[in-house]
């Protein structure tokens, strides 16, 4: 199975503002395995780079092109080196979809998922002044929305989303608050009705999570950046309400599917959520939605220059393609 791969950037259709910093591009990679397709997301807050995915295909490309099944594709990636997680995941990604062309199915049917048992997706409004955020909102039209936070003037920014909005509310401070500040903002947003926070603390401090916990503010706590593997998932049981999972932190479907397995059998809620990812990785993601109890897959819907055709939104709604695999397609005159 021969392994290429091709840089692309992604045009963001407003800059995008979180807690550790803004952007108006990304920088991603597609690769491919036979006719098999992935995305690996390039976000230098996980520590990943274009450059970096791009090294690590180049030095694996050898030994993952003398392979020929992609029905053994837990022996595949359990041969893997460690590295770029966003680049296993691209090639988790393509073989999947490979497997699932080959059989002539989608993905969620050799899962043995049902895609009308997806929990609706929330839209992300990033980090702007509260009017703006506040006119996004409503521009939106969306019924669930995700609030970047994790800078000064938090509440203002959720109290004019509210004001403006009757969408139900999530909060993401992306690790932005220390101890102190989320004590105070928690139960002010609580009584906001803000549904649940993510991430509201440094991704090494699990001993504040747990002590937030303890705190029972009635909302529920996810955790997401330190969160990847499966370990990651054991390590914040009882830490946490929950996790997030993303292909590109997991490094793939496989492991996502053990990261999510672990979240059930501690009775940790799951959220499956994305990086700024094309249709492709989004789509991906889209095929693990029946197991997870919250969706945050809007990628596709921040970008201006979508390559691929995958899921559709139907409001908040997620159609996944009927097609085999993954169910992704390129679109007319994307290169």
């Amino acid at each position: 199975m021969k392994l290429n791969w091709e840089p692309i950037t992604l045009d963001l259709k407003t800059t995008w503002r979180i807690a550790h910093g803004a952007s108006d591009q990304r920088h991603n990679v597609v690769i491919r395995l036979e006719e098999g397709l992935g995305e690996a997301a390039g976000v230098p807050h996980h520590g990943e780079s274009q450059e970096g995915i791009i090294a690590y295909l180049e030095a694996v490309a050898g030994e993952v092109s003398e392979l020929e099944d992609p029905g053994l594709m837990e022996d595949i990636l359990n041969a893997l080196p460690p590295g770029s997680q966003a680049a296993r995941a691209g090639i988790d990604l393509a073989l999947h979809d490979l497997w699932g062309k080959r059989l002539n199915q989608p993905l969620y049917r050799l899962l043995g998922l049902d895609p009308k048992g997806a929990p609706q997706t929330c839209y992300t409004i990033g980090i702007d002044t509260p009017e703006e955020m506040a006119r996004k909102a409503v521009e939106s039209g969306w019924p669930i929305l995700k609030i970047k936070l994790g800078s000064p003037g938090d509440f203002d920014r959720v109290v004019a989303i509210r004001q403006a909005s009757p969408a139900r509310l999530r909060v993401d401070a992306n690790a932005g608050w220390n101890r102190e500040q989320a004590l105070e903002l928690i139960p002010r947003l609580t009584e906001l009705g803000v549904e649940l926070v993510e991430q509201p603390l440094p991704v090494d401090d699990l001993e504040g999570l747990r002590m937030l916990r303890k705190k029972k503010f009635g909302v529920p706590i996810l955790a997401d950046e330190p969160v990847k593997t499966s370990r990651d998932v054991a390590r914040h049981a009882g830490a946490v309400d929950g996790v997030v999972i993303k292909l590109q932190k997991t490094g793939g479907i496989r492991e996502a599917l053990r990261a999510i397995h672990t979240a059930r059998a501690l009775d940790m809620l799951i959220m499956i959520g994305c990086m700024v990812e094309t249709s492709l990785g989004v789509t991906a993601a889209a095929h693990l939605a029946p197991l997870c109890d919250y969706i945050d897959l809007d990628g596709p819907l921040l970008i201006r220059n979508d390559p691929f055709a995958g899921l559709a939104y139907n409001g908040p709604h997620l159609e996944l393609p009927t097609g085999p695999g993954l169910g992704v397609t390129r679109r007319e005159n994307s290169s």
